[in-house]
């Protein structure tokens, strides 16, 4: 049933189906596709003995180009120009090793400022992250414009102007609603606007760009995206000033790399999405990696950092002073505690028997 093809009839079979209906390289296929992979190069960094990032830093740039497929993205990206990116990225990379290994990655807080806090909520989660030496947070918007202002002008009060904000819609907005809403915002000097519009309008992102450049305002987005072409086509069209790669949306490490490789190309900062169930414990590998082999660079470039769920991995990510530390456990950061599957086993794990217990009260 499941064969690639079926010669006796040259009709196509069910797989090949399945992979026009469900795919291809985007839905449901390629999140199966990401979580296997992501699981083999956990075990191939085990089997090293290696975290996944040093894994691919020591790799050798022809072996590293030989994980990722170039179909689709060579107009804009050949494996020559990626070799040549490689290559130059070997000038300075221990040195970049031990800065990562004694300062680590720059992270900013999501965790402040959810849609739906109070304000006095907003105001103890700010107070605690700058005592704990946050300088770049992100708050949420596009529910209500005056509520918008409000909290916006709180948390830059209590943040200062010298300390970095972003801002994210998670796609709430159409094309001119985003332009008039932020322009509305941009006395609160926002880095970024994330997600301003549905994660499929390429050229909807180019507009709102091009409109919120005067205002000092770039556009994030990347974690909604299907696959490299969708990346491809917003550097192309310049739709965006900060590229946000996922490590399980994409088809595992070995799409993100082809990513990565393209964002250097085009000079746009990598800010990977975080959060999540382990989403923070998988990209921090990638964006280690970035900065070390790849980009060389620090410039307005940080990975998001949210502090929940990471009690149940049996190797959570460290933060310290506002930075992730590069793992030194070998593999992928993905091992899950083995109390934490089985209370969430479905149907009989503790939280799922609560939850069907009280659908039947």
């Amino acid at each position: 049933m499941w064969k690639t093809g079926s010669r006796d009839t040259g009709l196509p079979s069910l797989w090949e189906k399945a992979q026009k209906w469900i795919g291809p390289e985007k839905g449901v296929v390629h999140l199966a596709t990401a979580a296997i992979l992501n699981a083999v190069w956990d075990l191939w960094a085990k089997q090293e003995g290696k975290p996944l990032w040093k894994l691919l830093v020591d790799m050798d740039p022809r072996t590293l180009l030989s994980c990722i497929d170039f179909r689709y993205i060579t107009d804009v990206l050949t494996e020559e120009e990626a070799y040549e990116i490689l290559q130059k990225g070997q000038v300075g990379k221990k040195e970049r090793e031990g800065q990562m290994l004694m300062r680590g990655y720059p992270a900013y807080t999501t965790s402040c400022a959810w849609l739906g806090y109070s304000d006095d909520m907003l105001r103890q989660l700010c107070t605690e992250a700058l005592k704990d030496g946050w300088t770049r947070f992100k708050v949420k918007v596009g529910a209500d414009l005056q509520d918008d202002i409000r909290r916006c002008r709180l948390i830059r009060n209590m943040i200062g102007p010298e300390k970095t904000l972003m801002m994210d819609a998670n796609q709430r907005w159409d094309v001119p609603e985003a332009i008039e809403w932020m322009s509305k915002l941009a006395e609160f000097k926002p880095l970024w606007i994330e997600e301003p519009t549905s994660p499929d309008d390429i050229l909807g992102h180019a507009t709102i760009s091009k409109a919120l450049a005067p205002l000092g305002i770039g556009v994030a987005t990347g974690e909604q995206c299907h696959n490299r072409v969708i990346f491809k086509q917003l550097l192309q069209a310049k739709a965006l000033q900060f590229l946000q790669i996922d490590s399980c949306r994409l088809g595992s490490v070995n799409e993100n790399l082809s990513v990565l490789l393209m964002a250097k190309k085009f000079e746009i900062p990598v800010c990977p999405h975080a959060g999540g169930v382990g989403l923070c414990e998988l990209v921090q590998h990638l964006i280690i990696f970035d900065f070390i082999s790849v980009s060389a660079s620090l410039r307005n470039r940080m990975c998001e950092y949210v502090n929940h769920l990471h009690e149940h991995f049996r190797y959570p990510v460290i933060i310290k002073k506002a930075s992730y530390m590069p793992p030194k456990d070998a593999g992928y950061s993905t091992e899950m505690k083995e109390e934490s599957i089985k209370k969430h086993q479905y149907p009989d794990g503790e939280v799922w028997k609560k939850l069907l217990a009280a659908q039947e009260n």
